[in-house]
């Protein structure tokens, strides 16, 4: 079994900046895909970015693209995201995952971290 535990969310003014993290335990997550999907208040969960075991691939979405930043650390379990130029339509609950074929799909993702909460203030 596999436990993700999101941190690092809070509240951050527009064109601020914040990493959240999401360390895995349980087992390694060898040859997983790690991403990060968020979901705002009334709407539905959406893909925000995702990384390869290696590290070497990373995917965006067009909304974060040039913005965000998602890295990993294998060594430690666990993946980043680095969000900066925020905006308030960036506010949402943040959740990352863990899948073997990982896509843009959440339903690619078997597990899933409680969420962490961003809030960007206007």
């Amino acid at each position: 079994q596999v436990q993700l535990v999101e941190s690092g969310g809070g509240l951050v003014q527009a064109g601020g900046s914040l990493r959240i993290s999401c360390a895995a335990s349980g087992r390694i997550l060898r040859n997983y895909v790690l991403g990060w999907f968020r979901q705002a208040l009334g709407k539905e969960r959406e893909f925000v970015s995702r990384i390869s075991w290696s590290g070497t691939l990373t995917y965006y979405a067009d909304s974060v693209r040039g913005r965000f930043t998602i890295s990993r650390d294998n060594a430690k379990n666990t993946v980043y995201l680095e969000m900066n130029s925020l905006k308030p339509e960036d506010t949402a609950v943040y959740y990352c995952a863990a899948g073997t074929m990982g896509t843009r799909e959440a339903y690619n993702y078997e597990y899933w971290g409680q969420g962490t909460q961003v809030t960007v203030s206007s």
